[in-house]
């Protein structure tokens, strides 16, 4: 992976999926021929409020179906990533031929979530569930001197 933002989107995430997330990407991108970027990674609660708001209290379509802390991307262990092609993000890039890399890393892959199909999402999950993540950051379950959840 030579992609410089994403490289750095990696650094912010959670510390038990970093090195998953790199290899997860580089394989595919060495596999398929392709660049990938990591468009979004961590994203705070009052960031997902804001995204949730749209198209309900807020113009424009909704994108998520979920509210601040209920979205892995608030605990650093989710991806949305895209292929640059010439320069440019490809959004109608086929994310199914991602999905064998993504099993092999232990990656969930949005394409199949049941309500809002979220093509470019990828999460590993560690066995929580958001509600359970959720209480370990209202409880204030850290990994000692950083801002991670403890897994």
């Amino acid at each position: 992976m030579k992609d410089k933002v994403s490289i750095a989107r990696i650094a912010l995430l959670h510390p038990r999926i970093r090195k998953n997330a790199e290899e997860f990407i580089t394989e595919s991108e060495v596999q398929l021929g392709v660049t990938l970027r990591v468009v979004q990674g961590l994203r705070t609660i009052e960031e997902q409020d804001a995204l949730y708001a749209k198209g309900r209290s807020k113009p424009g379509n909704k994108v998520t179906n979920a509210k601040g802390g209920q979205s892995y991307h608030n605990y650093g262990l989710a991806i949305d990533l895209v292929e640059i092609k010439d320069g440019k993000a490809n959004w109608d890039f086929d994310y199914e031929l991602l999905l064998p890399f993504a099993n092999k890393y232990g990656f969930k892959w949005g394409g199949l979530f049941k309500t809002i199909v979220d093509k470019p999402h990828f999460e590993k999950k560690y066995g929580y569930t958001w509600k359970r993540l959720l209480d370990k950051y209202k409880n204030g379950d850290f990994i000692k001197n950083t801002k991670y959840v403890n897994l």
